[in-house]
């Protein structure tokens, strides 16, 4: 009787094995083909022409007290070096630069070939809401940018 207790524990422990040995290799295929949504349209912030794209289709998250929703913002004209600070945030309107300096989230960041930004949120997306860029060159000038919102992104639909 003892005997066929160990062997429901070993058959347990074998296949808590094999599970073990197989999900680093599901992990592993999941981080070489990344799933990513697509991306916004092109939008034109002064000079500047942008893409940004969100890195999942998740609603925001709370990170530091603040609600974020995660992008990357490229630039196809207009070059990052020509950029003193820029901020993303989802809203009604764009944050002033005043504004968007009092967190240290919704700064745009990285290198020329992407900026990673924890866009400033709220709770809840609505309707009505757009994604915002602001940037401010290095001669003081500010442009701003909108894209449309995902409907996957939107709360109240």
């Amino acid at each position: 009787m003892a005997r066929l207790k160990n062997k429901k524990t070993a058959s347990k422990r074998y296949w808590l094995n094999a599970l073990l040995l197989i999900l680093p290799v599901v992990f592993i295929y999941q981080s070489f083909n990344p799933e990513f949504p697509a991306s916004l349209p092109e939008t034109q912030a002064g000079d500047f022409t942008l893409t940004a794209m969100p890195y999942d289709e998740d609603k925001p998250y709370q990170h530091d007290g603040l609600y974020v929703k995660d992008f990357l913002v490229m630039f196809q004209d207009g070059g990052v070096d020509e950029i003193r600070q820029g901020f993303l945030n989802i809203g009604d309107k764009p944050l002033s630069i005043e504004e968007a300096q009092q967190h240290e989230l919704g700064i745009l960041h990285g290198t020329r070939h992407g900026q990673h930004v924890h866009g400033l949120a709220q709770e809840r997306i609505t309707s009505g809401q757009k994604i915002w860029v602001t940037l401010q060159t290095w001669d003081g000038e500010i442009h701003q940018g909108s894209w449309e919102i995902p409907a996957h992104l939107i709360s109240d639909v």
